[in-house]
């Protein structure tokens, strides 16, 4: 956990303040954040209502939606899909210039990397959680099913520097293919393979993602009444989960910076909420259409990076954080 060393009242305008993280999360060198958060950097967290501005090269008139931004080899990766039959999906990759297929017909959601820097997808098309090759490879799924039944319509993830899987399964896309479950779950891929369950009471969980200390998983659901929630991790395994924020409307996906603040999406308010580790809300960035999730990326990983209904957009910070 850290202390917020300034005081966040009635947010009117754009300011910053200074957190102090009481763990060098570079002593744990095996953690994910290591490799993309600096030792003793002068980060700076959000605080106030900021605005993301739109990329114009990523405007998409049709129905559709952007999901699962990834930044990877110096480009953000992210899904589009329709809302058509089986929402066909494809890969995008950004490079800053423009937007160019990555991957077509994925049938991807969210988009996460493995350890060894290759692309995961929770996928509608598939039922399955899958590592992709870009050069062409075949795809090869991680897990497909839960006790004999496929699973719904795998939807965000995040992977440890253990080798663990988390991902959310909610039925949004489960008319993609046949098959699915009889609810909507989170659940963990372990090092061999296995699957279990790290909570089945959520409606339709979401957004998922990792403290910088891998300690703790956040998971975002519950819909106009959603909220998101916090479970302490031991050697892989998931505890009890807790109430971590409450009245988050509409919650999609997650972005986590390297001060362990959490950026999560409230869809249809077409805002990301940002929340110190300790559950206090310290800065809104606004967007002008509705929201789905988020990654640090950009040379110094200082650029957060919104994806939504058919657009995207960026805003610099002065906090550097995970690329998804």
């Amino acid at each position: 956990m850290q202390k917020l060393l300034c005081s966040v009242g009635l947010i009117l305008s754009a300011t910053a303040c200074t957190q102090s993280p009481t763990q060098n999360i570079t002593e744990a060198q095996a953690v994910r954040a290591s490799h993309y958060c600096a030792v003793a950097a002068d980060y700076q967290a959000p605080a106030g209502t900021l605005k993301a501005a739109r990329i114009a090269a990523a405007d998409f008139s049709e129905p559709g939606l952007y999901e699962g931004p990834v930044w990877t080899n110096g480009k953000l990766l992210f899904s589009r899909f329709g809302f058509e039959a089986g929402f066909p999906s494809n890969i995008l990759s950004y490079d800053g210039q423009r937007v160019s297929m990555a991957l077509a017909d994925a049938g991807s959601n969210g988009l996460a990397l493995d350890n060894a820097n290759q692309l995961l997808a929770g996928t509608h098309k598939y039922k399955a959680v899958a590592r992709f090759d870009l050069n062409g490879a075949a795809r090869k799924d991680l897990a497909r099913e839960y006790r004999d039944n496929r699973f719904n319509s795998p939807n965000d993830l995040t992977m440890s520097s253990r080798g663990d899987v988390y991902f959310t399964d909610p039925d949004f896309q489960r008319a993609a293919a046949p098959g699915g479950q009889d609810a909507t779950r989170v659940y963990r891929i372990d090092g061999t393979g296995q699957v279990s369950v790290v909570d089945d009471s959520i409606a339709n969980p979401n957004g998922i993602s990792l403290s910088p200390d891998e300690q703790t998983l956040y998971v975002a659901g519950g819909g106009e009444q959603g909220f998101i929630r916090a479970y302490p991790l031991n050697q892989g395994e998931a505890g009890a989960g807790r109430t971590f924020l409450a009245d988050v409307t509409v919650p999609d996906g997650m972005a986590v910076d390297c001060l362990g603040n959490i950026y999560v999406t409230e869809h249809t308010k077409q805002q990301v909420r940002v929340i110190s580790p300790e559950g206090d809300e310290i800065a809104v960035i606004k967007v002008d259409a509705n929201v789905t999730n988020g990654a640090f990326g950009g040379e110094d990983g200082k650029t957060l990076y919104l994806t939504g209904a058919g657009a995207l957009w960026s805003i610099n910070l002065d906090v550097a954080g995970l690329p998804y």
